[in-house]
């Protein structure tokens, strides 16, 4: 690949790094077409609907540093909560006491949120946008095992297209949220206790 300086990009979504792969990999028209036609700062109807059927979204988040972390949030349809076309805000449940996810948003409001419908529309949408943490207080909500809410302040939402999106079919299960137990939690599934152990 050739070195080759980045246009002036000024007022595009995306990043530099984008920016300037797409000027060295000759993608420029595909990607403006995508960020005129796909790319909003806020949620439209047809977002706000679809955030508010979701059952599970993907939520990735960086320290300080930029180390990265990524992980799922699941609840019952309508658990992330559309407060308006630039904000929504998802609970965070009892979990492992790591704290990742949020010890990072601490340190780097910056947070991505991919949400797939999986059984029906076969489609995605991206949220990007800065977090930040709250009281369970300041949202109503009848659910007693939610701890603390993520608001996040959307400044990008586009689609993530079907292409490659697996179809699967929800099953009725019982759902252990906010256990210690530790089996129904998953035990050491992948053996590293055990690992660790026998060192």
């Amino acid at each position: 690949m050739t070195e080759t300086t980045s246009p002036d990009r000024v007022g595009q979504p995306g990043s530099r790094g984008e920016h300037f792969l797409q000027c060295a990999l000759e993608t420029t028209d595909r990607a403006t077409r995508f960020y005129s036609d796909q790319v909003l700062d806020h949620l439209n109807p047809a977002m706000a609907e679809f955030v508010g059927r979701m059952e599970m979204a993907f939520i990735s988040t960086a320290d300080a540093d930029g180390e990265c972390d990524s992980t799922l949030r699941a609840g019952p349809a309508g658990f992330i909560q559309v407060i308006d076309s630039r904000t929504v805000a998802y609970p965070e449940y009892r979990g492992n006491g790591v704290m990742a996810s949020l010890g990072n948003i601490m340190e780097n409001p910056h947070v991505g949120m991919l949400m797939v419908d999986f059984a029906d529309d076969l489609i995605g949408l991206h949220v990007n946008g800065r977090a930040r943490i709250v009281p369970r207080e300041e949202f109503s909500t009848e659910d007693k095992k939610v701890e603390r809410w993520v608001v996040v302040e959307v400044q990008e939402a586009y689609i993530h297209c079907r292409k490659h999106i697996p179809r699967m079919i929800p099953v009725d299960r019982v759902r252990d949220w906010g256990t210690d137990d530790v089996k129904r939690k998953g035990g050491d599934y992948f053996g590293v206790k055990a690992d660790k152990s026998a060192d």
